[in-house]
């Protein structure tokens, strides 16, 4: 065995390189159960991003099911979700580049099931008694002010042809027919709500002809958020709610609500895709689920009946995507020391099989940081959460006098969370001698309603206060340098990092990946699915015009005072590059060392191999640049203006 080797921190030769990462990863997705057969989809970065369906049998044999050029992935909403379902063997799906509905029969070649144009299509339920097929249709080509949202029925026996079936709000999700095929349930939300701010659950009945007659609200209003609504095989209706700070479940029965199970924990997620799924029902009475408390995700079984809970002890600490039959159940999962994977749980045996994981990466585990979770104090007396990764590589070791530099990393969203499962993309930095704090500040899921709320009216405030207390928090305790602290965030996370550079002077450095830097714009430009997020983020635009520009970083470059890198793709629509290039021109007129680097083809979030890899390798060059140390390997130079 080699002796360890003194060597400063940032300068540690990693196994962890970017091209292994965007080799041996792909990013799992949906899943959907038919029969004994599991079906997934996984975008591969070294296919330019494509979204496979894969099919596992109960044999054991894995196959992919949709060739080049398809690609299962819809754009409602933009971030889309729910792109196919399978039904006796069929898959219909949503193809990315023309946004059709295809229907794929065995081994056949997909037919088009919709006209071309400018409609899109996501969140798919078989209507079995009906022959036709339930989903959200989102109309780009209406002529509308914005895209005209429904949820409509496609007739398989009469190709092309569509029946709406509930129109006039805004926004509709997770349409679910009856056991018998009498109702249809779904949700609804309007402007200016997301769908954890507030949504309505509606009932209504089908009548003879397949349209939607009487209808009745079940639950919900501005300010409760109600998730994933499912019928239990006795036809009674379940859903998540918040309405009581937390989301626990509840039922309509008997034209009555009752609760289910209530404790202090989340049984929900932010629906930022469509079809998210947290819970199943394994039979009448029994759900299978998951919560998540301080960060962590657990599998549980709840007994519907009796109202008890039953925890299932399991090694993963973060679980999504759950589906459920009545002899097992899949998911994907990962934990601190496992890439994520899809996971078959078997409900007699409580044994854990793994079909597909996320990475073939082989690593020796004495080079992965191990995620250790953190409550901080911040403004207001009250406390933020993190995860906290110190440096850790087996060959080395840093002089005795050096402290780590620090990554702050922010979370997109900003209703999102970050968690403890393998991350190569930490395991990247933390192998090259890096410090990371990743942050769930105010505002993000997972430790109820009230703490997600901490950011209305108050973003670029609550979550930058909660980036810089975590930064000087572990300054404090003596684990980090003070003089090397960078902060980095992609999306909402890029608009925080932007902030915390430019309203406070903590961090020597950042990173924005395709971050907001003009609020103004974001409010005028962004797509209909969050065209009023800001409204309850930052205030009503543009009566609250004055508020938009003290915190839009860009009007305020010249608080700024270290160096910054861009990362942006050109063809994004929810935030556009002009935002990335008014901010890097204020950065060179203002003389700041600056990097800008665009991606061609690349949307909101990177899916391309080299496009990764590239990012990666440029933003540790930059470190290397800006915190002067050397780099144990070549790295392609970018240029840094004012360097």
């Amino acid at each position: 065995m080699s002796s360890v080797q003194v060597t400063p921190y940032g300068s540690w030769r990693s196994p962890i390189t970017s091209e292994l990462i965007v080799s041996e990863t792909i990013k799992l997705g949906q899943i959907v159960l038919d029969g004994s057969e599991v079906y997934w989809s996984e975008s591969r970065p070294a296919e330019g991003g494509r979204n496979v369906i894969v099919r596992w049998s109960h044999d054991g044999k894995m196959e992919d099911l949709t060739a080049k050029p398809f690609d299962a992935r819809t754009r409602v909403h933009e971030y889309g979700g729910g792109a196919f379902v399978v039904s006796g063997g069929t898959i219909y799906f949503s193809n990315f580049s023309d946004q059709r509905l295809y229907e794929q029969k065995s081994n056949l070649e997909p037919r088009s099931l919709s006209s071309p144009g400018a409609r899109r299509y996501g969140n798919f339920t078989v209507d079995k008694s009906r022959n036709r097929l339930i989903c959200v249709r989102e109309d780009h080509g209406s002529g509308a002010s914005e895209p005209v949202n429904t949820i409509v029925a496609f007739n398989l026996s009469k190709n092309q042809e569509e029946q709406v079936l509930v129109t006039g709000n805004d926004f509709y999700s997770s349409p679910r027919i009856s056991p018998d095929g009498s109702f249809l349930a779904w949700l609804t939300w309007n402007h200016p709500n997301l769908p954890w701010d507030g949504t309505e659950l509606w009932l209504g009945t089908f009548r003879s002809d397949g349209a939607i007659g009487e209808t009745l609200k079940v639950a919900g209003d501005l300010n409760e958020s109600i998730f994933q609504p499912e019928w239990s095989s006795d036809g009674v209706l379940y859903f998540v709610s918040d309405r009581d700070e937390w989301w626990n479940f509840y039922r309509y029965r008997d034209d009555q609500l009752e609760i289910v199970y209530k404790r202090d924990c989340d049984f929900g997620r932010p629906q930022w895709l469509l079809d998210m799924s947290t819970y199943g029902f394994e039979s009448r009475n029994r759900i299978i689920c998951t919560y998540t408390s301080k960060g962590i995700w657990h599998l549980a079984k709840l007994n519907c009946a009796s109202g008890d809970l039953e925890d299932i002890e399991t090694p993963f600490t973060e679980i999504w995507n759950l589906r459920v039959s009545s002899k097992h159940a899949v998911f994907c999962a990962g934990s601190p020391t496992q890439s994520a994977s899809v996971i078959r749980f078997d409900l007699e045996s409580r044994k854990f099989h793994p079909l597909r994981s996320s990475s073939d990466i082989k690593v020796d585990k004495d080079y992965i940081s191990i995620p250790q979770p953190i409550e901080f104090p911040t403004e207001n007396e009250k406390t933020s959460h993190a995860f906290f990764y110190p440096p850790q590589n087996c060959n080395y070791q840093a002089p005795s006098d050096e402290l780590p530099p620090m990554l702050v990393k922010i979370h997109g969203g900003p209703t999102s969370a970050t968690s403890a499962s393998l991350a190569w993309d930490i395991q990247y930095w933390t192998s090259r001698g890096f410090a990371v704090l990743d942050v769930n500040y105010g505002g993000s899921s997972g430790y109820g309603r009230s703490y997600r709320q901490r950011l209305e009216g108050q973003w670029g405030i609550v979550d930058v206060d909660d980036c810089v207390n975590g930064a000087r928090f572990l300054v404090e305790q003596g684990w980090v340098d003070r003089e090397r602290l960078a902060i980095r965030g992609s999306s909402a996370g890029g608009y925080t990092t932007l902030c915390a550079l430019t309203f406070r002077h903590i961090f020597k450095a950042g990173a924005s990946y395709y971050g907001i830097s003009d609020l103004e714009a974001l409010a005028k430009e962004t797509h209909k699915f969050e065209a009023r997020y800001l409204d309850r983020l930052v205030g009503p635009y543009p009566a609250s015009l004055d508020i938009y520009r003290q915190r839009s970083p860009i009007h305020h470059t010249h608080l700024l005072s270290c160096p910054l890198i861009l990362f942006q793709g050109l063809e994004d629509e929810v935030v556009p590059p002009n935002q990335a290039e008014m901010m890097l021109e204020a950065l060179k007129s203002k003389g700041l060392p600056v990097a800008y680097i665009p991606f061609e083809g690349e949307q909101h979030g990177f899916r391309r191999a080299e496009t990764i890899q590239r990012a990666l390798d440029s933003e540790l060059y930059f470190y290397s640049r800006v915190f002067n140390f050397e780099l144990p390997d070549p790295v392609v130079p970018i240029e840094i203006h004012n360097l």
